[in-house]
């Protein structure tokens, strides 16, 4: 019994790993899922785009500039 509760684990743990490989190889970001406010047709309720794809990478271009922004100030205060 033992043995194959340590089996399964180990069989799980490999699948993952391997999934996790797949990820790292493919060098594509990870997407969700063919849920999601698209699904339901609330796309256009979108806070931060409004239902334009175009302005959500817009803003997490300027999102990561301004964390790279601070990051570099913090690193010359020293």
């Amino acid at each position: 019994m033992f043995a194959t509760l340590i089996a399964a684990f180990v069989v799980i743990g490999i699948l993952f790993a391997a999934m996790a490989v797949g990820v790292i190889f493919s060098n594509k970001p990870i997407k969700g899922s063919c849920g999601g406010l698209a699904t339901l047709g609330m796309k256009d309720g979108c806070e931060i785009c409004g239902g334009d794809s175009n302005a959500c990478e817009e803003n997490t271009r300027q999102e990561n500039a301004k964390r790279a922004g601070s990051l570099g100030k913090d690193v010359l205060k020293t």
